[in-house]
């Protein structure tokens, strides 16, 4: 998928976020929040799963594996919080993920704000 792709599926995502952050509120678990943006990914046709993905050393030896919160169309990694506000950690982990699975885009989106929080992270 081309690069304008998969900037307009994050769009996409980010107005979808958006909406179930208006109408829910905060105050929800992480899995409520997802499971609301996965109903209404899949009511769009998206292809979206949790899904394990292999950590892979340097050599490309397989050192462990981790399940995304969403991988959507096979080329974006979502990571769902619902806290008080994105901490340095959230994004370590979403980059590291990015990193060591070798997929260049991912999300991070934090439900549990009383300001929705929403970023974009690209590896090259």
């Amino acid at each position: 998928m081309d690069y304008k792709n998969v900037n307009d599926l994050c769009d996409m995502i980010r107005q979808t976020s958006f909406d179930i952050h208006k109408y829910l509120h905060r105050g929800h678990l992480e899995k409520v929040c997802e499971n609301a943006l996965v109903s209404r990914l899949t009511k769009m046709g998206k292809d979206e799963h949790q899904y394990p993905l292999q950590v892979k050393d340097q050599d490309g030896t397989v050192i462990g594996d981790y399940i995304a919160d969403l991988f959507i169309e096979d080329i974006l990694i979502i990571k769902i919080k619902a806290c008080k506000t994105i901490a340095d950690e959230h994004i370590a982990q979403i980059l590291g993920y990015l990193r060591a699975s070798n997929i260049e885009h991912g999300l991070l989106i934090n439900f549990g704000s009383s300001k929705f929080q929403i970023k974009k992270y690209i590896l090259n």
